[in-house]
């Protein structure tokens, strides 16, 4: 990809809290988007090697070659240059207002402002770059500043979205809101009504308000059946599938409030956020075993990278789905999958699905007798053809864990009288080569019936039939293998599809 084909990305972080906390913010020149991290790995021999990731702002700048410009101020370069690369990195800050530390007199925060403010940026970026739309990357609250920006500010203006942004990443946005496995509610109705330090920002009473446009605002309580993720859809509005949002899993690592937090929200979280209100219904995302922040959090991870890196400048979707299977018919079994999706060349997975982390993908049974399977969708990665590649490789590879287990209830509780814990009844990987050009072959073989080691294996004769006739869209179904038809059924298959990204 040229620097002439590169947009402007903006980040916008998350919530500060208190005055303390917003004036300990603002002393960052990059307000933390700069912060990488190191965490140990078992290496050869067993012994702890260190992988250092150097930030997402560092590594944009070295992997994507794009510009950091302050040079005494982002806002006064941007006065005082006629012109600036598109290819550019830019931080909004909007907690600069609301700060005391600038011995001046600050001013409140409020989200609604915030969003404007991400707006006039926008605006001078595209002015000064000939950029026609800016990506936003987002974290926590950051997301919500965004989410206000397109589904309010833009439309309440008659603007459409798109004329200003291109795609938004989101890592560990509260999307339904922030809410607690304990207290009943009590924490959330004392939070919404009195605000605590602006805490009520993540309720739905004020997420409504920032969220709904002023001609569809219905009062001031949001309806029974409003969805806080939802981003409603059609002429003039963003689109979802531009929309990305990593999802964190890990609720351990997150020591705020010495880990009275993570405690507070439940195991099925972030340590702040939980998992099933980190993401926006149809848009893409990918789950990582990290914290909301933090020493092992999702914004200075190698995983949250590398997502947000493909998202935004890959060129070539592929997608994932379990079809056509036909589980056991058995009232007292419930089924689930687990998934782990890795990219060759890179030293993490990109997408993990575990009940051991709370979010495993249940799967669905018929409606009724004789009807089809439901579909379930199991991972989305974004390829980039020019990446480098091993020299005795042409393909591009990638990897797709799958695990089918079963769950067996009696009146409700586990029967655990025939169980083997962490023992699969499928387990095995698809090993995906995909190659490059106009129209991409895709050739894929179960790991269970490669012989010898992964790296060794290349890809024989030609690629899978394309089953779709319509042109910038490649179809395939890979059957499972044999032995797994007993238990999944005859027609059982992953479905591949690849379609080009831009």
């Amino acid at each position: 990809m040229t620097s002439q084909d590169k947009l402007p990305i903006i980040y916008v972080r998350g919530f500060a809290g208190d005055t303390s906390g917003i004036n300990k913010a603002v002393t960052d020149p990059f307000y933390g988007f700069n912060e990488g991290s190191t965490h140990v790995r078992v290496g050869p021999g067993e012994k702890p090697t260190f992988h250092q990731f150097e930030s997402p702002l560092l590594r944009l700048h070295l992997d994507e070659g794009y510009h950091i410009l302050v040079e005494g101020g982002q806002e006064s370069y941007l006065d005082t240059h006629p012109e600036i690369p598109a290819d550019s990195i830019w931080i909004h800050r909007f907690y600069d207002a609301s700060a005391t530390s600038w011995s001046a007199k600050p001013k409140e925060f409020r989200l609604e402002d915030a969003a404007t403010d991400l707006l006039r940026l926008i605006e001078k970026i595209k002015a000064k770059s000939g950029a026609p739309r800016v990506h936003l990357v987002a974290h926590s609250m950051g997301g919500l500043v965004c989410r206000c920006l397109l589904q309010k500010i833009l439309p309440d203006r008659g603007t459409d979205p798109t004329e200003h942004v291109d795609k938004l990443f989101t890592y560990g946005t509260p999307h339904g809101g922030i809410s607690f496995d304990v207290g009943f509610g009590v924490f959330e109705r004392l939070r919404d009504t009195f605000g605590i330090q602006g805490g009520d920002i993540f309720g739905p009473r004020r997420m409504y308000a920032y969220l709904t446009p002023d001609a569809e605002r219905r009062g001031d309580e949001p309806p029974d059946d409003w969805d806080a993720r939802a981003v409603p859809q059609g002429p003039g509005r963003f689109p979802v599938r531009q929309v990305f949002c990593l999802v964190g899993t890990n609720p351990g690592d997150y020591d705020v409030a010495l880990g009275m937090s993570s405690a507070m929200v439940g195991a099925r979280s972030d340590g702040l956020v939980q998992i099933d209100k980190a993401a926006v219904p149809g848009s893409h995302g990918a789950f990582v075993h990290r914290s909301h922040s933090g020493r092992y959090g999702l914004v200075n991870s190698e995983e949250g990278y590398q997502n947000l890196r493909r998202f935004l400048f890959g060129d070539l979707r592929i997608e994932a789905e379990l079809v056509g299977h036909r589980l056991p018919a058995d009232p007292g079994v419930s089924w689930q999958a687990e998934v782990l999706l890795a990219i060759r060349g890179l030293p993490v997975v990109v997408h993990e699905r575990q009940a051991a982390h709370w979010c495993p993908l249940p799967l669905p049974k018929p409606a009724t007798e004789g009807a089809d399977t439901p579909s379930v969708p199991l991972a989305t990665t974004f390829l980039r053809t020019d990446l480098p590649r091993p020299a005795d490789s042409p393909t591009m590879r990638y990897a797709l864990h799958v695990r089918i287990l079963s769950l067996r209830a009696n009146r409700r509780i586990l029967d655990f009288g025939d169980h083997l814990e962490q023992t699969a009844d499928f387990d095995d990987s698809l090993v995906v080569d995909v190659g490059s050009g106009a129209a991409p072959g895709i050739w894929a073989t179960w790991n269970s019936l490669i012989p010898g080691t992964i790296k060794d294996h290349e890809p024989q004769g030609r690629p899978l039939t394309d089953e779709d006739p319509a042109a910038g869209r490649w179809v395939t179904h890979i059957p499972f293998p044999e032995h797994a038809r007993p238990l999944l059924g005859e027609h059982t298959s992953i479905r591949l599809s690849a379609t080009p990204w831009r």
